[in-house]
């Protein structure tokens, strides 16, 4: 299964909005066939190690990081294609909250008489898929947010001035993050001041990601670097300028209009629109507000936070802006989930502690 989880790591840039899934055929202790599913539309992680098996595929053990689909979509049911096969055993490490595509999965290949197993090295399964399964169970991506700061947590200087902060190995690691996100979410704020194309620059990048601006009163300039740069461009606001959403469009964007929430965009109306359009995991790379009001609105899921080795001072921007906690039982817990140097600086990656109360 370690195996398999591995191959299904090779997806992490490509497979979206599909998730990530390896699979291992293995006889006697020995792999006979593996394969990972590489992108929308194309085999599955099951056939291809099928095919790699050949006639050592009947009588295998199948070790699969994700329950088999047991539903015609863009391809043939992967139930079918095991049982053809002549599979023994498959052993699954998590099951697909996706109900079209598991349904009766396991009870198919039961009834083909293939002994099933499930829960195999799950937790590490489920760390493989984050944005699909959230968007599955919840109806939302899975938010994280990326920060870059000093060692006194600040952003930016009184100015505005922040470029750089970090290194250029951070500002690099902050690229393979942006590669395997579904969209990069900021606010209008941040286009304005910085006026920042938000994609992928990496020479082997496949795709490159959405990017979505929060612009409750439609200030996006159509002239901003993000309209010349490959990706599309969601523009989520409360205003209803016809006119000026029109240049938007005709300047390559999208235009959302959303009901307003404390005079802003309904930032949970917003998750849920993204989530139907199947975006997976959503990276925020905003300043403090947008951070602090996603932070409030119990939106957020993970942390990744460069620290630069450095004091910027108490007159420096800071990383969010959440209103007053009075009681340390109110603090938002954070479960630090990685840290390891990146140049000279510091990647933290933490995720949100859910409680009853914060809810999320």
């Amino acid at each position: 299964m370690a195996r398999a989880l591995q191959l299904a790591q090779r997806g992490l840039y490509t497979t979206d909005p599909n998730p990530r899934v390896g699979c291992v055929l293995a006889r006697e202790g020995e792999i006979v066939g593996e394969g990972w599913h590489q992108r929308a539309g194309e085999a599955h992680a099951e056939v291809l190690a099928i095919k790699d098996a050949g006639d050592q595929a009947r009588g295998a053990t199948a070790y699969v990081s994700l329950e088999p689909c047991n539903h015609q979509g863009r391809t043939p049911p992967c139930t079918e294609a095991l049982v053809k096969a002549g599979v023994a055993r498959v052993v699954i490490a998590s099951k697909d909250p996706n109900p079209q595509a598991n349904h009766g999965a396991s009870q198919r290949l039961k009834e083909a008489g293939i002994e099933v197993q499930s829960g195999v090295m799950e937790a590490e399964a489920l760390t493989l898929n984050p944005g699909y399964i959230s968007r599955m169970i919840r109806s939302r991506p899975w938010v994280r947010i990326k920060m870059a700061a000093s060692l006194d947590g600040r952003t930016a200087m009184a100015s505005g001035e922040s470029k750089w902060i970090t290194s250029a190995a951070a500002r690099e690691d902050v690229q393979y993050w942006r590669a395997r996100s579904s969209a990069i979410l900021t606010g209008v704020g941040t286009v304005l001041a910085d006026d920042p194309s938000l994609n992928v620059r990496l020479d082997d990048a496949e795709r490159q990601p959405l990017r979505v601006i929060v612009d409750s009163h439609l200030s996006t300039p159509d002239t901003a670097k993000l309209f010349a740069s490959a990706g599309g461009v969601l523009i989520v606001t409360t205003s209803e300028d016809k006119n000026y959403s029109e240049r938007l469009r005709s300047a390559g964007a999208e235009v959302m209009l959303l009901s307003a929430s404390t005079g802003g965009v309904d930032l949970a109306d917003m998750m849920v629109r993204l989530g139907q359009q199947e975006i997976n995991e959503v990276m925020v790379e905003a300043g403090a507000t947008l951070a602090g009001a996603l932070l409030t609105a119990n939106l957020v899921d993970e942390l990744i936070v460069y620290l630069a080795p450095h004091l910027m001072g108490n007159q420096a921007r800071g990383m969010f802006n959440l209103a007053a906690i009075e009681q340390l039982a109110d603090r938002v817990a954070l479960d630090i989930v990685d840290v390891r140097p990146v140049g000279r600086d510091w990647r933290i990656q933490a995720k949100i502690v859910r409680s009853a109360s914060r809810g999320g």
